[in-house]
């Protein structure tokens, strides 16, 4: 299918899940939504009745407490709900994904390079249209930075990205978290019928350094997409380890651990 057409009924598919649904017929559609996706209706912080969208349930808030942040000090940890899609390292300006594929950091942060990241390590989860779609911080930050990227509108799929380049191709936001520990980069990959990400206090579109850091307490929300996509966290060398056990393929939920300071 060729680009244009392909976003075009993106935009489409994301323009029908803003029409307001009529009251009366809002919880059958979420929880017929539900039940076609395996989403968890009892974590869900509004009555169903209250989300006035399909895109506005896409986005819907969690109950308080249903993700709780690790406490341990020592540990990273997860900014989303989702599958880990990959676990790599950063050699040679290089990410290198399931089944051989590999993708260029700078490419994929938007053209900058960051010496700091080669000899870190990445993680890449994967959103599917069952999970929570709003991104928190993985540690207490500042956004610094910001890079928003035209390109196109793939599915990102685990099943696609094993077959074609997907995460520097997409649309995409890459956001500079300035910790006490140094910057991770935080890279948003929009997909299929997600054309749309919101940053929290940041314009859209904006590009280049933040004339005024925004900051971000450790687990605070930062971020959403409309329904789901995959996001990319890289940490430049000595920053982490991977979270002992960790696998690629396995379940995470935001707020647990996926890495442990150096």
């Amino acid at each position: 299918m060729p680009t244009p057409l392909r976003t075009a009924l993106s935009r489409t598919v994301g323009w029908l899940a803003d029409r307001r649904v009529p009251r009366p017929l809002r919880a059958p559609l979420y929880r017929g939504y539900a039940r076609a996706t395996g989403a968890d209706l009892s974590e869900v912080r509004l009555p169903l009745q209250e989300h006035p969208s399909l895109g506005a349930f896409f986005v819907r808030r969690l109950k308080e407490g249903a993700r709780p942040i690790d406490p341990d000090p020592q540990t990273l940890v997860c900014p989303v709900d989702g599958r880990v899609q990959s676990l790599c390292a950063i050699e040679r300006g290089t990410l290198l994904q399931a089944k051989g594929r590999s993708y260029s950091v700078r490419d994929l942060i938007g053209g900058l390079d960051v010496p700091e990241l080669e000899g870190g390590i990445s993680w890449t989860v994967y959103l599917s249209p069952r999970d929570y779609h709003r991104i928190h911080t993985p540690e207490r930050c500042q956004l610094v930075r910001a890079q928003w990227l035209d390109g196109s509108l793939y599915s990102v799929a685990p099943k696609v990205l094993a077959r074609r380049r997907v995460l520097d191709v997409n649309e995409r936001v890459s956001l500079e978290l300035r910790t006490e520990r140094g910057s991770m980069w935080l890279v948003l990959v929009g997909a299929t019928n997600v054309g749309r990400m919101c940053v929290l206090g940041l314009p859209q579109g904006s590009n280049g350094a933040l004339r005024t850091p925004l900051p971000f307490d450790r687990g605070a929300e930062l971020a959403r997409f409309e329904m789901g996509s995959t996001i990319v966290l890289l940490a430049p060398r000595g920053f982490a380890t991977f979270q002992p056990g960790l696998q690629e393929t396995q379940a995470v939920r935001l707020g647990q651990p996926i890495g442990r300071y150096a």
